[in-house]
């Protein structure tokens, strides 16, 4: 069945992008106007983090926001096929500062969001740093799209690693020059498990992983973020934040992530994902200290 799939995927991502645009706007129509695919959860957040706007503002960012999210998925198919002329040509940055890390003989982390589109920023990076571009992701429940995706998002040379095995996965890289990146925004499941800012005026819970893992390496952090210079087209951002993240306090990082990210998404609300429960776990004082 893995064939079958990946062979039509693939005989589907031969086609020009202009063609397959036309299949994301036929996705978008039937999402947000048909199925309503996780509207109330989509509007939710915009209340929360846009809750200066009017609700024709927000349905309007609503509805840029399925339109990027069914692109992310027609570009990512086209990435089967894609070559590495054709992943520069539509999603550019500037990699100086791996060239930076690398130079001073350190590793490195990059930390971004779920920011369209991640998965041509993944396969762009990998081709274009001289380090090993090391992604940690979650493996997906179906076994056959799971491979599927560790095949695409594979294309140029990333080595994905589950999240759920990151200690024993890693151990083959620890002495190279790795650059590992962590979509760092996800909830994490025990509230108390987490560090705790304000991000968009609300207490957040963030993971404690990505901040705990450059702090014990000292490993040098990026911020990246992209943004859409036109459909089908990315620009990339890569920022180095900080050089040794041992010397901060705790969550004096993740406190700086969640405010790069939230600067971002306020001038670019349609490129974030929406349709993911960031809210979903509550502050409460037995979960610890809001850090400030």
């Amino acid at each position: 069945m893995y064939y079958v799939v990946y062979g039509l995927l693939y005989l589907l991502s031969l086609l020009p992008l202009k063609v397959l645009f036309l299949f994301s706007d036929f996705a978008y129509t039937v999402l947000y106007y048909i199925v309503g695919y996780r509207k109330k959860v989509v509007y939710y957040n915009l209340c929360i983090a846009s809750p200066e706007k009017s609700d024709a503002e927000r349905k309007e960012i609503a509805k840029r926001f399925y339109k990027n999210f069914t692109d992310n998925f027609i570009e990512t198919i086209k990435l089967l096929s894609a070559s590495t002329a054709y992943i520069n040509k539509h999603f550019a940055g500037d990699y100086s500062v791996f060239e930076q890390v690398e130079q001073q003989g350190k590793k490195a982390q990059v930390h971004l969001g779920h920011n369209f589109n991640w998965e041509m920023a993944n396969v762009a990076v990998a081709a274009n740093i001289s380090q090993k571009l090391l992604t940690l992701y979650m493996p997906i429940e179906s076994k056959l799209f799971d491979r599927l995706f560790l095949k695409l998002r594979s294309v140029t040379g990333a080595v994905m690693l589950p999240a759920t095995k990151i200690r024993s996965a890693i151990l083959p890289w620890r002495n190279t020059q790795y650059a590992l990146a962590l979509v760092a925004d996800q909830s994490p499941a025990e509230p108390t498990n987490a560090y705790w800012v304000s991000f968009f005026g609300r207490p957040t819970a963030f993971l404690r992983a990505p901040e705990n893992g450059a702090r014990v390496g000292n490993l040098p952090v990026i911020f990246s973020s992209f943004v859409k210079t036109k459909r089908g087209h990315y620009k990339a951002t890569f920022n180095l934040v900080e050089e040794s993240p041992s010397k901060l306090s705790k969550g004096q990082l993740t406190k700086r992530y969640a405010q790069f990210l939230e600067a971002f998404i306020r001038q670019n609300p349609d490129m974030y994902l929406w349709s993911h429960r960031r809210w979903k776990l509550v502050w409460k004082e037995e979960y610890g200290q809001i850090i400030n």
